[in-house]
């Protein structure tokens, strides 16, 4: 008795102990000397990852480097004490600090580094043109004229960019490869992108007689597609190193930047809470913000739908190949390339097959991003499909194959008159289970730069500093498309078993 009380104390105190370790382990940050041995966030691919993994992970201190996908994610953690501090861009600290009065931006500079603009190594003509067009928007002030518009208390807001009258966009589109979450370099404004890149690049393409068309993807796939083809450059805030050279080439630098240390402030007094009714007022009906839910969600539920129907016709057109095989012994060939499709796509991520698609198979196509989506996750669905069917026509008792044939059905016939439609009631259910994992896999879909549901909630998130809110509602919003879905599935079966009767 003694032993289980001291094993059911144990439990009620490890979540108090986590929590006193963890407190703990949090350590202040004051100056650069504080930051080995600590946790330091970092955006993913940013040259804050550089310079702290080039000058603290691995050290003699332990310090840890803890990556995020977005800068926002990281000041979330940071405000949550899972790391100690945050290295970033200033001018985007600057934003984050403004949003988060229990945040504060050390005196004391980590880095500098000179944005520039990144080109396919092979587009040395459109950066040589590119070159100049920034040499003279520096001698006209216009550039200078674009950042005071953003940074700068007596500035910000009065120098708009406008483009002149009358330009004559004959000589194509220009793609823009971005990542909107880098305030106020590139971020969300009434439903579209802005910031200083994106006047700097419609500046030059004033200059080029080109339409602007903007991509906005993950900070690290951005290089990535502009050496396939996929964006003609990339503008994100992004510097000049060593590493990226060697994948990637440069425009002429167009602003000089710091990188700075974010912690958490311990003097702010009279931080200001918002409450509910506030916050949802920021989060969704400020600036329309709903509309990225709703835009994403029409997204979400139209690759869904197409990706199952390509999921159903394929792994049906499998499982019939591979179970005819494995009771006549015919379609060998077809057998062997259904073994070879189903080991690579159910042994590799949905990911790594959407990115190999995007960025591989279709690198050098102009291709509709919803399209890829659906070819993507139909294929991977297919895979599971093929399997759940494979299994319900071999659940199917050998007496109906031999009664079919004996009412003189051929293999064919007996197959689809009489054991598919067996088969397809006694694996409806998993059917509907392989749908509705299809419908959460699509959340994955920002990483080709394509707005999703769950990527719609992130774009409010960068907008509002607010995770809760936009969290809640992508969640809510799943959760009841499930929920009809599974309804839906169950009064199907119900009609289904009408016949048994």
């Amino acid at each position: 008795m003694k032993s289980y009380m001291t094993r059911f104390t144990f439990l009620l105190l490890l979540p108090i102990v986590s929590l006193l370790i963890a407190i703990k382990a949090f350590a202040a940050v004051e100056t650069i000397d504080d930051l080995p041995g600590t946790k330091i966030g970092v955006q993913m691919g940013t040259t804050g990852d550089t310079y702290a993994k080039d000058e603290y992970e691995g050290d003699e201190a332990g310090t840890r480097i803890e990556r995020f996908n977005k800068g926002n994610d990281a000041i979330q953690a940071l405000k949550q004490k899972k790391v100690d501090c945050v290295i970033i861009d200033e001018q985007p600290a600057k934003a984050f600090v403004e949003k988060n009065g229990e945040l504060k931006i050390l005196e004391e500079e980590f880095a500098e580094e000179e944005y520039a603009i990144c080109i396919s190594k092979d587009n040395t003509e459109l950066k040589e043109k590119i070159n100049e067009i920034l040499s003279s928007l520096k001698e006209e002030g216009i550039l200078d004229q674009i950042i005071r518009n953003y940074i700068g208390d007596d500035t910000k807001g009065k120098f708009p960019y406008e483009s002149p009258e009358g330009v004559q966009r004959t000589n194509g589109t220009l793609v823009m490869a971005t990542n909107a979450y880098f305030r106020p370099y590139e971020y969300f404004e009434n439903n579209e992108i802005t910031g200083i890149d994106v006047d700097i690049v419609r500046a030059i393409c004033d200059r080029l007689g080109m339409e602007l068309k903007i991509d906005n993807m993950e900070f690290d796939s951005i290089i990535t597609a502009v050496q396939s083809g996929k964006a003609d450059l990339g503008a994100a805030g992004m510097t000049v190193t060593e590493e990226r050279l060697k994948n990637i080439d440069f425009t002429d630098t167009y602003t000089l930047a710091k990188q700075v240390i974010i912690v958490l402030d311990d003097t702010a007094k009279n931080v200001k809470k918002l409450s509910l009714s506030e916050k949802f007022h920021q989060n969704f009906i400020q600036n329309n913000r709903w509309r990225y839910l709703t835009d994403g969600l029409a997204n979400t539920i139209i690759i869904t739908i197409f990706a199952a129907l390509l999921g159903i016709i394929l792994g049906f057109l499998v499982a019939i190949i591979r179970s005819s095989h494995e009771k006549n012994g015919s379609f060998a060939f077809l057998d062997m390339l259904c073994r070879l499709y189903l080991t690579v796509i159910r042994g590799t991520p949905v990911m790594i097959q959407l990115l190999i698609i995007f960025y591989i198979i279709f690198g050098s196509v102009d291709i509709n991003k919803i399209l890829v989506a659906v070819i993507a996750f139909g294929l991977n669905s297919g895979a599971y499909v093929a399997e759940i069917v494979r299994g319900g026509i071999l659940s199917i008792d050998q007496g109906q194959f031999e009664a079919g044939r004996s009412l003189g059905l051929n293999f064919a016939q007996t197959m689809q008159f009489i054991i598919i439609p067996q088969a397809f009631k006694s694996v409806l259910p998993a059917l509907a289970n392989e749908a509705i994992v299809l419908l959460k896999e699509t959340s994955i879909c920002g990483y080709i730069g394509l707005t999703d549901l769950t990527r719609g909630g992130d774009i409010i998130r960068s907008d509002t500093y607010e995770a809760f809110m936009p969290l809640i509602a992508v969640a809510v919003i799943y959760l009841i498309i499930v929920v009809v879905l599974t309804k839906c599935v169950g009064k199907l079966e119900r009609r289904l078993k009408v016949n048994e009767r």
